[in-house]
């Protein structure tokens, strides 16, 4: 198997030829159709979340079962999946109640072994599966069957990027219909929460980042108000536009200290505000702890849209075949597995929405 495998925190990532582990009985093995490249590849490349090296990146895959484990009951050989960063075992108390997405048994996943060096070295797989490469052996606890005709990297991003946007406005904030939604940062996540505002019916969509291009796709996406904050503060900004009041609803998808802050203060009182970026783990915020209690605001963390993949991803999947979620303009690249590195320095420079590994 060929993966793209980072060997030291801040170094460019390495194409390698490994051998594939041996499948246990709940295992699968997948042929890796396509791949998105997302903003936490490049925060664990940098070192902000300590997955160790070894390790193949990629989390956001779609691809074909070609074999399974002995035991394995969930799909089966010739199915097309999409994988999903966390597990979702169906027994331990969050799957029971409905939250899924923070399945006890993710942290076995996470550090098995998902290919093989010639020296024999262990490599590890982001989050348990690694899709920054041809093939993977992963739990089945993270094989999600979808039938669709969609193509391959359309059904990856719903892997990540979507799952995770789609279902903050869905399901962590809870949109409803004719209110405001305030949404910072527009790379791939953000666009899919500003579909999600969409779907959900929001009246009035404020899509803040610094990037032209990323603006634009979000008026696309569903926007009405665009906001660059070179002109002008933007919490202001859309206060200005609320009444004074600030948004209902405020979805911060950058994962930065200053970011979340300011959805705090861009929040109405009494609104809602939702950490969707995946901050480095060592960062810290600080806010007024008397606003917190004063305006009565709702600060909520988002884990992947706090969605339940085999309920959403083919809810997902639905919206795109119908037309309800634009998933393929999304796409801004389609490279090789040998321009990883590449893809992330666009991603870098806002030159992209998502390169995707096809």
């Amino acid at each position: 198997m060929r993966a793209a495998v980072l060997n030291a925190y801040n170094e460019p990532l390495v194409i390698e030829d490994l051998s594939a582990p041996n499948l246990g009985p709940y295992d699968v093995r997948v042929h890796i159709e396509a791949s998105g490249v997302c903003h936490s590849d490049l925060t664990v490349q940098k070192g902000g979340v300590p997955m160790p090296p070894p390790i193949i990146l990629g989390h956001e895959g779609s691809g074909t079962v070609l074999e399974v484990g002995d035991a394995v009951s969930r799909v089966k050989v010739g199915d097309r999946i999409i994988s999903a960063f966390t597990a979702m075992c169906g027994t331990c108390w969050f799957c029971l109640h409905d939250k899924s997405n923070l399945c006890e048994g993710t942290g076995a996943t996470m550090f098995a072994t998902r290919g093989i060096k010639a020296d024999g070295t262990n490599v590890f797989g982001m989050t348990g599966l690694g899709t920054f490469s041809d093939e993977m052996v992963i739990s089945e606890t993270q094989a999600v069957p979808i039938v669709t005709e969609l193509p391959p990297e359309q059904l990856a991003l719903i892997g990540c990027g979507v799952t995770t946007g789609v279902g903050a406005s869905l399901n962590t904030a809870g949109i409803i219909p004719g209110s405001s939604v305030a949404v910072i940062g527009l790379g791939g996540v953000g666009q899919a929460v500003i579909q999600g505002a969409r779907i959900a019916g929001a009246a009035r969509i404020f899509a803040i980042d610094p990037v032209d291009m990323k603006r634009k796709t979000a008026e696309v996406n569903g926007a009405t108000d665009l906001i660059d904050p070179a002109n002008g503060d933007p919490i202001q900004q859309v206060k200005d536009a609320t009444g004074g009041r600030g948004a209902d609803y405020v979805l911060e998808v950058v994962g930065l200290p200053e970011t979340i802050l300011q959805a705090f203060q861009t929040a109405r009182s009494g609104g809602t505000v939702v950490v969707v970026g995946m901050p480095r783990m060592d960062a810290m915020i600080t806010m007024p702890a008397f606003n917190l209690f004063s305006d009565e605001k709702n600060l909520k963390g988002c884990m992947y849209g706090s969605s339940q993949n085999r309920r959403d991803f083919q809810r997902y999947v639905d919206l795109v075949e119908t037309g309800r979620l634009n998933v393929a303009d999304m796409v801004s690249r389609r490279i090789k597995l040998e321009e990883i590195n590449d893809a992330f320095r666009a991603m870098e420079a806002g030159e992209v929405i998502r390169s995707v590994i096809v």
